[in-house]
């Protein structure tokens, strides 16, 4: 049986070892946190901080590879695992996506458009279409991010800095189209698989829904994915968000590890994502990611549903976090899977409708 560490015990670490069990593949996870995280429902947890000496040795004496289910973990933590077992992604790849800053300009050197963007000191005012200042690492879910109009001044970059801790990064708001992302892997031979192109729809700087496919046509986010793999010789799933602008792609953000954007392919999937990651980084063959028909998915935010609500819609797949409610927290997902593209859009409706009742 193969075992496979995990820095980090949340929801995704939960997925990934529920996917690993059919597979023969046993995961251990360090988490922090004190409460029973979502993952200790079907792993192995190791309650730890992630630079903790006692539980990096257990990992590396008893794991065959490490990989992550959140990027910000210490790099010098995976660069010590990284001296002793194999670890992936390598510390290299979560370094360049922890970074805001870094990662703009891997994506710069590599000719992939994005948002312009500048460090707020340096700035004399603000874009033209306004500007966010985030933190260069650590936010998400809008998180860590103050908006300022297009009239704000050096003074007001500044200020808006000021209220975030740690460096920032200030981007060109962008009036995008839509929200895209793709979901791709590849394997320790260099093989890849890439899912379908999907629509993303948030709100609050929170993703409330994915689409996928995405509907109408969609510009070829696959080979962009497969160049950052392949420049970074990333090893297993990477997720990609992307605005599209009249047609055209700007890449967004970069997670090196399994998206909630793919949380569809769980059912939608011939493989999902889970199962994907885990055969990439145990060097095993690839799975098919071709999607079983329209898919989508839908969040379960800030408030558990009744279970027998959602369970009671036809083809309305329930996933539970094991999570304690709160406002704006990701307690769980629902997954349906249509006979074509109208019926998806029907059964997401409902769902919406349970969720909001």
């Amino acid at each position: 049986m193969t075992t496979v560490g995990i820095l980090g015990g949340g929801q995704l670490g939960r997925m990934l070892a529920v996917a690993g069990v059919p597979m023969g593949v046993r995961c251990v996870v360090v988490e922090p946190a004190a409460d029973p995280p979502p993952a200790a429902a079907a792993a192995e947890v190791l309650s730890a901080e992630y630079d903790d000496s006692r539980a990096l040795e257990e990992l590396a004496r008893r794991c065959d590879v490490v990989t992550i289910e959140v990027e910000h973990v210490p790099v010098e933590s995976l660069a010590w695992l990284a001296e002793r077992v194999p670890v992936r992604p390598g510390p290299e790849v979560v370094a360049a996506a922890q970074d805001r800053w870094a990662e703009k300009q891997l994506f710069a050197r590599l000719g992939i458009p994005t948002a312009v963007s500048g460090r707020p000191e340096l700035m004399a005012d603000a874009f033209a279409e306004g500007t966010i200042v985030k933190r260069r690492t650590g936010g998400f879910d809008g998180r860590g991010q103050v908006r300022l109009g297009p009239s704000a001044s050096h003074a007001d970059l500044l200020a808006a800095a000021a209220q975030i801790t740690g460096p920032c990064l200030a981007e060109g708001l962008v009036r995008f189209d839509r929200e895209l992302s793709v979901v791709a892997a590849r394997s320790c031979d260099g093989a890849v698989a890439v899912y379908p192109v999907v629509e993303n729809r948030h709100r609050d700087g929170i993703l409330r829904e994915t689409i996928a496919p995405a509907p109408g046509a969609t510009p070829d986010a696959g080979s962009v994915v497969i160049r950052l793999m392949e420049a970074l010789d990333h090893v297993g799933v990477m997720a990609l968000e992307l605005f599209e602008v009249a047609g055209a792609l700007l890449a967004n953000e970069l997670a090196p590890r399994v998206h909630n954007s793919g949380h569809w392919t769980i059912e939608g999937a011939v493989t999902s994502q889970f199962e994907q990651h885990l055969r990439a980084v145990c060097g095993l063959p690839l799975g098919d990611p071709s999607p079983r028909g329209p898919s989508g998915m839908v969040n379960v935010i800030g408030v558990e549903p009744d279970p027998s609500a959602v369970l009671a819609l036809p083809g309305a797949h329930l996933h539970r976090y094991g999570k304690a409610a709160r406002r704006e927290r990701k307690l769980g997902h629902v997954t349906v899977v249509g006979v074509d593209a109208q019926d998806r859009d029907d059964r997401m409706a409902a769902v919406r409708r349970v969720l909001a009742g």
